[in-house]
């Protein structure tokens, strides 16, 4: 049998959320998602409830949710930063809740507007919280680079991976390199020793920003790693890191695994389909190679 690796996608997300201008419609995102989904993606970012007035395209999570909740087999996650964001994705029937705290105290800083230790108390109590059943992902920003302290000492990403570990034996825990300035050897040594520590746990969330997002995602696999997120279209974001662009393209982690014999269930005509909708949304900025290459475009 193939080994496969687990396709979480974000686009609807963290492909959306950094837009500006006019907000992207409801029906345009669920249109999206469901294009996604129809391309064998089961897993996705659909959202997050966080105060429309902080992230305006984030408005009309409820009703995305609520959509999704009608498409078999898709595992639904949606961001909460707080316990307000907790209760509504509680109340709403979010599959997975998607907790957030940034590495480092300058991202954490402009994200979210507190201390570290803040935030980590706070989530803490979530994680404590989230009734029997709701999965949970608790993503670590800036584990490798920010963009305001730089280079992190990956001694100081590994004492609060070690910290979030502790709070629960079996949620998921995702490493994120949100400016996208990681390098390959930096994303492999840090997996190598979170897998060898703590298990298969652990989830690679990717920019492209500096072109090695692929790279990264190949980094993260060889050192054990079987979760990925990515954006149809490699649109996506952070609107509190200055710089930063679009995730690693789906299509672009789509075609390396086929051609390294890695099982993803995904279309490959129907991905592109997708990624050519999130990349026409207006005011995406797209990225990735692969809906540029024709004999890619053309492959069964």
């Amino acid at each position: 049998m193939p080994e496969t690796a687990t396709i979480s996608e974000v686009a609807p997300r963290d492909g959306i959320q950094s837009i500006t201008g006019a907000p992207v419609t409801t029906e345009a995102k669920i249109a999206l998602i469901r294009a996604c989904y129809d391309a064998g993606l089961r897993r996705m970012e659909v959202g997050s409830f966080v105060s429309p007035k902080a992230i305006p395209q984030m408005a009309g999570t409820e009703a995305v949710l609520a959509a999704c909740k009608q498409m078999p087999g898709l595992e639904s996650t949606v961001l909460v930063p707080n316990r307000r964001g907790f209760d509504t994705a509680i109340a709403n029937g979010a599959d997975r809740l998607g907790f957030f705290m940034s590495a480092t105290a300058g991202h954490n800083k402009a994200n979210l507007n507190r201390s570290r230790e803040d935030s980590f108390a706070e989530l803490a109590a979530l994680v404590r919280d989230t009734p029997k059943g709701t999965l949970i992902r608790f993503n670590l920003s800036c584990v490798f680079h920010c963009p305001f302290d730089g280079v992190v000492p990956e001694v100081e990403a590994l004492d609060w991976i070690e910290r979030i570990v502790a709070l629960d034996p079996e949620m998921e825990i995702g490493l994120a390199d949100t400016t996208g300035n990681a390098s390959p050897d930096q994303v492999g040594r840090v997996f190598r020793h979170a897998i060898r520590a703590w298990g298969h746990r652990f989830a690679f969330h990717g920019h492209d920003t500096y072109g090695m997002g692929v790279a990264n995602v190949t980094a993260a696999w060889e050192a054990g790693c079987r979760v990925f997120d990515s954006a149809a279209g490699g649109i996506g974001g952070c609107p509190f890191a200055p710089g930063a662009t679009g995730n690693v393209a789906t299509e672009d982690v789509v075609w390396m695994f086929r051609r390294m014999g890695v099982a993803t269930g995904v279309d490959w005509n129907r991905l592109l389909a997708a990624a050519d909708m999130a990349a026409a949304i207006p005011g995406a900025v797209p990225g990735g190679r692969m809906r540029a290459v024709p004999a890619a475009r053309q492959a069964a």
